[in-house]
């Protein structure tokens, strides 16, 4: 149980970690939450729970990105942004928007697959934040998608359609059914969930940008409005800033509650769960304490679940790397070779970018955690190509990394290397050091504020490398753990690299 916690409480957030835009819905008595993924791969996550605070990650909806061709090299802020889950006809379904491509969707007949592949629903530009809704009065369906301006050059609106109910294809040309600009001090409307209840057509949309904003919510009788709005969260005195866009979900006896992101820098879009209520006068949402987050709570109405988190540590059974891992890109044959042992063989990728993680396809990440603690993996160099390295390495818009290269004298060195924000290529951080083992053990320690400090032991204890850094997030993500192995350019087969005992544990000192 994490500090703060009691068997009748929780604390804020329940995911700490870059689960960023969340959705989440109830399906029985299990709740199912998924997240954008952008370019990573497998994209689209899904996370279960029973109880709304304990979460694991249970799989991936989406294989594959397409096109393939497009996605074989890493596009950081591409790819799925803002999907919506929901579970309609005995049927899962998540929607989401590709800034470049438009809406699409994918669905199941269980959580777990199989999942479809993608079909593009409505094809356009900076069509982002897609949600539909099955009318089980009525038995119509919509879906409102919200505007990048960086593709459209619009945003700041929610544009609704009627929608086959198949889900398959949309009715008509859409119609703008919130204009942020008519409402004196909104902007970046976007995110929106779409809902029924108590006779209304519900849309909960955040606004004011993902450090600074709040969430909305908007009410009509009719769904192509006219909409009225009212902000129904957003930080007042407390210490989460900008907290909006999410799902709202409510419990087998009745409870509501609402899951929603908190934007931290280098950790990335966390997720808090907020109770919610519906006003009996006005017939709003009342979201947190009166409109502000909560840290502390009393814990939903459900049964006491097992203290759970999704997974992060992992020794590689048979060469197979657990959930928590995803490729900067669509991986290839050959990236990992699967064995009868314990550890990741990672092939040493001949590689032009290689002065350059940023660029590399055939590194796996996971997400840095968004408290204090030390990763540790141990690493063996077997190849024996001069230039030929591996590491662990701290991802963002600048990087770092530490591990072992073969030297073109032969020896194994260990290495620390840096880029900064503006650098195209990367410098060394330290001195390289004999690694005269061919291997080494590394470390991040990760403090308050993602500052973070490399050590290294290759055979006499742990020793510091270089200067603590702060961990830096990509334009939309947090920042990334990774683990790679490359080459230089040339021919033939560069040897692997052997990754063991990867792991997550409480800070080494304090």
């Amino acid at each position: 149980m994490t500090a703060g916690q009691t068997e009748s409480t929780y604390r804020n957030p329940v995911l700490n970690a870059d689960w960023s835009d969340p959705d989440v819905i109830r399906v029985g008595d299990d709740f199912y939450l998924t997240a954008s993924s952008f370019g990573r791969v497998p994209g689209l996550p899904l996370l279960h729970s029973r109880d709304l605070v304990n979460w694991t990650l249970v799989g991936h909806a989406l294989d594959r990105l397409e096109p393939e061709a497009e996605f074989a090299v890493p596009r950081h802020d591409c790819g799925v942004w803002a999907p919506s889950l929901r579970h309609h006809d005995d049927r899962f379904w998540i929607f989401w928007g590709d800034p470049d491509q438009g809406i699409f969707q994918v669905n199941a007949p269980e959580i777990r697959g199989p999942w479809t592949r993608p079909l593009l629903v409505k094809a356009g530009k900076g069509l982002i934040d897609p949600c539909p809704l099955w009318d089980e009065e009525t038995g119509e369906a919509y879906l409102v998608h919200a505007w990048a301006k960086s593709r459209s050059g619009v945003k700041n609106r929610l544009t609704g359609h009627r929608m086959h109910p198949h889900g398959t294809e949309l009715l008509d040309e859409g119609k703008v059914i919130v204009d942020g600009d008519r409402i004196p001090g909104w902007f970046t409307l976007e995110g929106p969930k779409l809902y029924r209840h108590d006779g209304w057509f519900w849309i909960l949309a955040p606004a004011g940008g993902v450090e600074t904003g709040w969430q909305g919510a908007f009410r009509s009788r009719a769904f192509f409005g006219p909409y009225e709005e009212k902000v129904v969260l957003e930080q007042k005195d407390t210490d989460v800033n900008g907290p909006h866009q999410g799902g709202w979900v409510r419990t087998r006896s009745g409870e509501d509650w609402f899951l929603h992101f908190q934007q931290r820098g280098a950790y990335g879009r966390v997720v808090h769960l907020q109770p919610m209520r519906w006003d009996g006068e006005g017939g709003w949402p009342v979201l947190g304490d009166d409109g502000a987050p909560v840290a502390v709570h009393r814990r939903p109405d459900l049964p006491a679940q097992p203290p759970a988190a999704p997974a992060t540590d992992d020794d590689f059974p048979g060469g197979r790397h657990g959930r928590q891992w995803q490729w900067a890109a669509n991986p290839r044959d050959g990236w990992a070779t699967q064995h009868s042992a314990d550890g990741l063989r990672l092939t040493c990728v001949r590689s032009a970018e290689a002065h350059d993680l940023r660029k590399v396809p055939n590194v796996l990440t996971q997400r840095l955690p968004g408290t204090p603690c030390t990763v540790e993996v141990e690493l063996r160099l077997d190849s024996e190509e001069p230039g030929a390295r591996a590491g662990l390495a701290v991802l963002g818009d600048a990087y770092r990394w530490i591990g072992l290269q073969r030297g073109a004298d032969g020896a194994v060195h260990l290495v620390h290397r840096f880029a900064e924000a503006v650098a195209d290529r990367e410098r060394d951080a330290d001195h390289p050091r004999l690694a005269p083992e061919g291997r080494a053990r590394l470390r991040i320690d990760i403090g308050a504020g993602a500052r973070c400090r490399f050590s290294y032991d290759t055979g006499d204890g742990f020793r510091p490398s270089g200067q603590v850094f702060a961990a830096t997030p990509w334009r939309w993500v947090g920042a990334l753990l990774g683990l790679v192995a490359l080459a230089p350019t040339g021919q033939g087969h560069a040897g692997a690299a052997t990754f063991t005992r990867f792991g997550i544990g409480a800070p080494a000192h304090g």
